[in-house]
């Protein structure tokens, strides 16, 4: 599901999709520490959430306490005027199973 909103600033925009874990080791450090790098070149507010646990994208931290381990599912929110470029490139860093494979 993908929405919009604009803002006095430009166009901001707010976005969502559901993915799935699917390299072999989940969420570990090595994964959290590339999603954060990723996360980090853009601007919007990015948020992982796994059932009731909500966390930011920026925080390798927070990522570890997801435990998103392999085949767990996992939100993805963007909030901002890159909001869909930031999404478009973690995903792909899950579609590639964080290349560890």
């Amino acid at each position: 599901m993908t929405t919009s909103k604009g803002s006095l600033r430009g166009v901001a925009a707010y976005m969502e999709r559901e993915i799935e874990v699917t390299n072999q080791y989940g969420m570990h450090a090595r994964p959290a520490a590339m999603l954060v790098k990723t996360a980090s070149r853009f601007q919007a507010d990015i948020t992982i959430c796994k059932g009731d646990v909500k966390v930011s994208g920026k925080s390798i931290m927070g990522l570890m306490t997801l435990e998103a381990g392999f085949g767990s599912r996992v939100k993805l929110t963007a909030e901002g005027v890159d909001a869909g470029p930031a999404l478009d490139a973690i995903q792909e860093l899950f579609e590639r199973k964080f290349y560890e494979e």
